[in-house]
């Protein structure tokens, strides 16, 4: 890999996204046929969390131990990234004591700071930016089922947060129909957006039409409509977002055999109906055990380039 650390999708190429997939399918089937795979043995991974995660915690932390690991977890109350000590030091020193460090934060800022500094590989685990992670999870969970993704449409139901930034960093490598639908006032990075549209290497649509927006889609995405952070906006947003649910109906008029996704966690008959989240066609769970084997390649990855 070209790239020291895993900070956003397009500090790789095309090519390179396609290595950590194809051996995101092989580490997989070897977690599911429980097999050794032991290439971390004697390696320490230190998580950084500002922002809390289960997901985010349990597969990081699941995953590099299966790989002969350890995992040591570092919660809000033990750094105070940022506030206590300089973003800096703390770089420097987990670089002495750790063979990778993944943090989930807050400001986006401070993530390129610890990679500044850092003498060992830092994975993004989350900022209010973007979360690299998620989507390349994501784009391995669509490619399982419908083995084609080029041009695949998928669209993204719901605020232009982090999520949306990253699906937008993934359309300037890989060709797709990607489309933001969301109320007015709530659209993803406008400088991303025509960066995105001027790479020319995919279609980017931001609508504020649900029932447009998905026709014809192989996917529909949704996230919580407020995030960690968002929460005393929840009652606006409520308001705001109340024809974006994704629900039965508009699973029903996209013309196509449509896929469900979420990142979770999920407030069901909110963003989504449970309906829809029991469906045959919700691939959320799927999506959500991805995290992990996408994870094991990346760090993978970056350890052989790096070690």
């Amino acid at each position: 890999m070209s790239n020291k650390h895993f900070l956003h999708i397009s500090d790789y190429s095309k090519e390179e996204l396609w290595d950590i997939l194809n051996l995101s399918k092989k580490v997989k089937a070897k977690f599911h046929n429980r097999e050794d795979h032991k290439v971390f043995h004697n390696r320490s991974l230190a998580m950084i969390f500002a922002k809390p995660s289960a997901r985010t915690r349990v597969s990081f932390e699941t995953g590099f131990e299966w790989m002969g690991g350890h995992a040591l977890f570092l919660g809000p109350n033990d750094i105070g990234i940022g506030k206590r000590e300089a973003i800096k030091d703390i770089s420097r020193v987990f670089s002495r004591y750790n063979d990778i460090v993944m943090a989930r934060l807050f400001d986006h800022d401070h993530i390129l700071e610890l990679a500044q500094h850092s003498s060992v590989p830092i994975v993004n685990g989350l900022t209010d930016y973007n979360h690299p992670c998620q989507i390349m999870a994501d784009i391995f969970t669509v490619w399982e089922h419908l083995t084609d993704i080029d041009n695949a449409k998928i669209v993204y139901m719901g605020d232009g947060n982090n999520i949306v930034h990253s699906w937008l960093h993934l359309s300037m490598r890989f060709p797709l129909d990607f489309v933001c639908c969301c109320p007015e006032g709530y659209e993803p990075d406008k400088d991303l957006v025509n960066q995105a549209s001027n790479s020319g290497v995919s279609k980017i649509t931001i609508s504020h039409d649900p029932v447009s927006a998905v026709k014809g889609a192989d996917v529909i995405y949704t996230d919580v409509w407020a995030s960690m952070g968002q929460k005393e906006e929840a009652e606006e947003r409520e308001k705001a977002f109340k024809n974006f649910q994704v629900n039965e109906n508009l699973m029903s008029i996209t013309g196509k055999d449509t896929l469900f996704m979420h990142c979770l966690p999920a407030e069901r008959n909110r963003e989504v109906t449970d309906g829809v989240m029991e469906s045959d066609n919700s691939i959320v769970f799927d999506q959500a055990e991805n995290r992990m084997h996408v994870q094991n390649a990346i760090m993978i990855m970056l350890s052989e380039k790096w070690k």
